[in-house]
């Protein structure tokens, strides 16, 4: 960051002529200079970017050095206050390893950034590193650089200049290899895959050593300087107690080039005993696991020391060495070769593992399971609240039934003496008949054979039958009306209630001094329901009348009951010339409890409403307009000719 210091003079000298704000303009002019140079300065220093080269040794599409160089970008860009310009340049060497093509890589790239200020060069992986030892200074000069990619043992035979720093990478293979001969005690032979690049030698000389002590227990085999197709062709012929340790091939034994990730997926798939690897990229292709080191980890901790660089801090060290490798498998490869997940270290790591259907769509089901039991809450919850609204129901009717029960108690009450002059007339009779018999058969000589005796006698025994049956049907109509019994729906004609129940209030209506008109209509109006709560509803209606008119003159007093058909209904209509009901009062009457009697319950016309609306039908009320009120019932007529409909608890 580069600053512009503008001296500014604490006194001017000015000519005797110049006024006092001369000088004070002349002063601020100087001193808004200074600040407008100071800012540009600043913000030009600011707004310059840094310049970061990353030298690969390989194609940035492999899959390891993609990812380094996508976990190594995103560290800088979001880790830095400054922008960072990242430029790529890749060297290819497993295609093009030649002296000449370093010597011309190098003049382009000295040609190409000759006049790019460059902070920072970054060797991806061995060979970058040596060239940059090499020809880094002609090409980037004053740059610092960075290395990753190397080891320990690596960079044992190199000297570092002041201006390098590095993330050593921990490649261990023998890790790898005891893990392996542990999870498969059995093991007799073990064969190593690698290739014939540069790079792959380096690693094969590692590994050779690293296995050098193991060469007693086992036998080693190692592959890396045959065609690939003949490389596949042995490794599917593999005999049993045998396990393969793939390092990298870049090139095989006829120099053809090859991405490693491909070659140890088709090495996986054709061999017949397990594979295991050393790079995290490798697993998922293949490999059953192993001691594996990850190039994405090791492209942040280099991101890290360029971006100290950059800021003007030095690093503490000039080698980092923070990645540290981890034993990972692969779920599937443990599951085709039978190995136990108990039998791996404790600290492993497993991917890949086939999740259960709860595992992948846990939310999901979660989400569905509690929408099912919110459902089968709310569904448990109406059953209840209507079992709770049926047996409120039940109970209802119940108590409804007693109430008409009572209703119809209290009705008899009011006929009792209808009744008793109905039944007193028959018996009446049947005794003056009986007395008479009895003289014709006291006198001393009675001769039976005479025909005025017998003529006599016959009517005599008639009248008593006669008047007996008047005196069975009243205690009948009587029975009927006070007996208890269940809901009972019946086909028959609503006529024939009509005109039952008013011969049952003829006598009635002699003793309590009122008309009873009726009109009958000569249709037949056959209806489904019980003929004995039919019954006590056109009872109630004119009762009530009868209580309406108390007050009216003998000579009005009047009730008229008359049946129609409109339409698909029957229709009843009960109507007396009493005082009505008040306006304001029409929507109340059905209402239990309302009454406009001192002694009434005022349950008469609730019980009434029940009856009708348990028969499907609609009853109203409305004053006449002579005087009066009229009582108009509609029940739908069956138009079949079935019987009975079954029974259901009502009233």
């Amino acid at each position: 960051m580069r600053f512009w210091l503008v001296a500014i003079p604490q006194r001017f000298v000015l000519p005797p002529n110049r006024s006092h704000a001369a000088k004070l303009l002349t002063l601020l002019r100087i001193v808004c200079t200074g600040l407008v140079l100071l800012i540009a300065g600043i913000l030009s220093a600011s707004a310059a970017p840094r310049n970061a080269v990353l030298l690969f040794d390989e194609r940035v599409e492999l899959p390891g050095l993609s990812l380094l160089n996508a976990e190594l970008v995103h560290t800088l860009e979001a880790n830095s206050a400054e922008p960072i310009e990242v430029f790529r340049e890749v060297m290819d060497l497993s295609r093009f390893d030649s002296s000449s093509h370093k010597t011309l890589l190098r003049d382009y790239l000295r040609a190409k950034y000759a006049g790019k200020q460059i902070d920072v060069a970054v060797a991806i992986m061995a060979p970058a590193f040596d060239f940059l030892l090499a020809s880094g200074g002609e090409i980037f000069p004053g740059a610092q650089i960075v290395f990753c990619g190397l080891d320990r043992k690596q960079l044992a035979t190199r000297s570092l200049p002041a201006n390098v720093y590095g993330a050593l990478i921990k490649r261990e293979f023998a890790p790898t290899l005891e893990l392996a001969l542990r999870l498969h005690p059995a093991t007799e032979n073990v064969v190593v895959i690698s290739g014939t690049s540069e790079f792959d030698k380096g690693l094969l000389a590692q590994a050779q050593t690293e296995f050098r002590p193991h060469a007693e227990r086992v036998s080693i085999t190692y592959l890396s300087e045959i065609p690939l197709q003949q490389l596949l062709t042995k490794v599917s012929q593999l005999e049993s107690r045998t396990i393969i340790l793939f390092l990298t091939v870049f090139q095989d034994g006829t120099g053809q080039s090859f991405v490693p990730h491909e070659v140890v997926a088709r090495v996986a798939s054709a061999a017949s005993v397990p594979v295991y690897g050393f790079l995290d990229q490798f697993l998922g292709r293949g490999i059953v696991g192993g001691s594996l080191y990850s190039t994405a980890e090791y492209g942040a901790v280099t991101a890290k020391i360029v971006l100290r660089l950059l800021s003007g801090a030095l690093p503490q060290q000039h080698l980092s060495d923070e990645g540290n490798n981890k034993l990972m498998f692969d779920w599937r490869q443990l599951q085709r070769w039978n190995i136990s997940e108990s039998r791996l270290p404790p600290g492993s790591e497993i991917h890949f593992r086939d999740q259960s259907i709860w595992q992948r769509y846990s939310w999901q089901i979660s989400s569905v399971v509690a929408v099912l039991l919110i459902q089968a809450a709310l569904i448990l919850l109406l059953l209840s609240e209507h079992r709770r609204r049926q047996l409120a129901e039940v109970r209802s009717r119940q108590r409804m039934a007693e109430l008409a029960h009572i209703n119809r108690f209290s009705t008899a009450g009011e006929l009792t003496a209808s009744i008793a002059h109905e039944i007193n007339q028959p018996l009446g009779s049947i005794l003056t008949n009986a007395e008479t018999a009895k003289e014709i058969l006291k006198s001393q000589s009675p001769d039976v054979a005479k025909l005025p005796d017998i003529v006599e006698l016959k009517d005599i025994v008639n009248d008593i039958l006669h008047d007996d049956q008047r005196a069975t049907e009243v205690i009948r109509r009587m029975r009927s009306l006070l007996k208890k019994a269940p809901f009972e729906q019946k086909q028959f004609d609503l006529n024939e209630v009509v005109q039952e129940t008013i011969r049952f209030l003829s006598s009635l209506a002699i003793g309590r001094k009122f008309e009873l008109v009726s009109v009958i209509t000569p249709e037949a109006l056959p209806i489904l329901g019980d003929r004995i709560q039919l019954q006590q509803v056109i009872l109630n209606l004119v009762m009530n009348g009868i209580d309406a008119m108390k007050d009216t003159p003998i000579e009005n007093r009047i009730i008229s009951i008359r049946t129609s058909r409109v339409e698909k209904f029957a229709q009843l209509s009960v109507s007396d010339r009493g005082s009505g009901i008040p306006g304001d009062k029409l929507k109340e009457v059905f209402e239990p409890f309302f009454t406009s009697k001192a002694e009434g319950m005022g349950m008469g016309l609730s019980i009434a409403r029940t009856i009708i609306e348990a028969h499907q039908g609609l009853i109203s009320a409305k004053n006449r307009d002579h005087g009066g009120a009229s009582f108009r019932i509609k029940l739908p007529l069956r138009t079949d000719d079935a019987g009975s409909a079954g029974r259901i608890y009502a009233l």
